[in-house]
């Protein structure tokens, strides 16, 4: 029986739903330098990771090592690209998702989101959404506010903080990548919820062997009620 105090959210693919418009771009910053990278292995190697860190592994997995120096400047390309990809860009929850966070809250449970993007893109996206602070989450916490990304645990341990909750196992960590699960895993979260909507199917969540992979959140507090 699992006792939930605190959800863990990751945001984009999770319960952002921005049709992946982050990993195209990082996929066009990339392939500008010459390179011919599908977006599946964009998201293979990137998904969930801090942005900067994410390219560099992406570069490191097609030739098996990467230049600091041009990595940093994909980035910078990268930050700018995307301004202008969210110009126009439509932003939504998934369905039934934002239902879910209230019925969560109403319950008890704090809501955290938290995210390799850095925090001026992560409040943006929750902005187009209108969400706020109190209201669809209790914290965000973002790259930015940490030393290190996932998989290290130390976001969790941000949100865990500034929540004032202070036993894993009454956490879980929800996200659309095998990197959201090992962030769970490292952190001793009591559970771990792989979601089918974003970058990773359920054969490659599965391989990193979370409590659940479901293919919508939108069910998720009738499932802890049954935990």
């Amino acid at each position: 029986m699992h006792i939930i105090k605190l959800a863990v959210f990751d945001m984009a693919g999770t319960v952002v739903n921005e049709d992946n418009i982050v990993y195209k771009t990082l996929q066009k910053a990339i392939n500008q330098r010459g390179f011919q990278l599908d977006l599946d292995f964009v998201l293979e190697h990137g998904a969930g990771k801090e942005k900067h860190q994410a390219i560099k592994d992406i570069i490191a997995a097609e030739i098996g090592c990467f230049d600091t120096e041009m990595a940093t400047s994909i980035f910078e390309d990268f930050k700018m690209l995307l301004v202008d990809a969210y110009k126009n860009l439509n932003v939504t929850s998934y369905e039934g998702v934002k239902e879910m966070l209230y019925a969560l809250k109403k319950s008890g449970i704090k809501v955290a989101l938290n995210t390799g993007y850095e925090s001026n893109t992560a409040q943006l996206l929750l902005d187009k959404m209108k969400w706020k602070l109190g209201t669809e989450y209790d914290v965000l916490v973002t790259a930015d506010d940490v030393v290190m990304g996932r998989p290290n645990p130390d976001m969790i341990v941000e949100a865990m903080m500034k929540l004032n909750v202070h036993d894993e196992k009454f956490i879980l960590k929800a996200g659309d990548s095998i990197i959201d699960i090992e962030e769970g895993k490292n952190a001793n979260c009591g559970v771990t919820i792989g979601v089918t909507t974003g970058a990773h199917t359920r054969k490659q969540l599965l391989s990193a062997n979370p409590t659940y992979v479901l293919d919508s959140l939108a069910g998720l507090n009738d499932l802890i009620k049954f935990m």
